[in-house]
């Protein structure tokens, strides 16, 4: 797995069908422990609410996953929401649906367009950002050479942090995994082999499209 989907914020979204309304909600999440506590509160605030059916998605593999229909008919609630985010190849988000119902029963087919159509608002509403496997470079330097490094880097979109100055500069950048070869030759080039560059580890992140 090299790159996957996450939400930017929360979002919500709201979707009404005979009169049953249909509150949906998106948060970005990578604990179980921060899905207990947000569906606390969903519960807590829409507490004369019938439904409140969820799916989450966690990991860059995806893999850590569940959906819950909380009394729906079996397969309409939970598994429509669960595949909004595999559709999306949405990872670390979770979707509450929040049903109140409107007296009128809308059947399986009507359940399950129902809660789609609410978890695609509220994960339209947050918006997608896309997150590609990358490196953090620490590259140390003369200062002479500070400014043709910064240069260089500003050329390549990519944006120094942690700046640290001693008796020599430091600072990080980070840098999707398949341009990291790339990006070292570069900087070998522009300082001479002057600069020391080191990798502080990897990860996921969002990288300018």
């Amino acid at each position: 797995m090299t790159e996957y989907y996450t939400i930017r914020g929360c979002g919500s979204g709201i979707y009404e069908e005979k009169k049953s309304r249909f509150i949906g909600q998106a948060f970005p999440v990578t604990t179980h422990e921060e899905i207990r506590e947000i569906l606390s509160k969903v519960r807590g605030k829409y507490y004369d609410a019938r439904h409140h059916c969820y799916a989450y998605v966690l990991g860059a593999d995806r893999m850590d996953r569940k959906a819950s229909d909380d009394g729906e008919p079996s397969g309409t609630a939970g598994l429509p929401i669960l595949k909004v985010l595999d559709g999306a190849m949405a990872a670390n988000v979770l979707v509450v649906v929040t049903r109140y119902f409107g007296g009128t029963l809308l059947g399986t087919g009507g359940l399950t367009r129902a809660y789609t159509e609410a978890a695609k608002a509220a994960v339209a509403d947050a918006g997608l950002a896309r997150m590609r496997e990358g490196e953090v470079l620490t590259l140390t330097m003369d200062y002479a050479l500070l400014d043709q490094v910064s240069y260089l880097l500003k050329q390549k979109g990519i944006a120094g942090t942690d700046l640290e100055y001693t008796d020599r500069v430091s600072m990080k950048i980070t840098v999707p995994l398949s341009e990291t070869g790339e990006i070292r030759k570069a900087l070998e080039g522009a300082g001479y082999g002057r600069i020391v560059i080191t990798s502080s580890g990897r990860g996921y992140f969002g990288f300018p499209e």
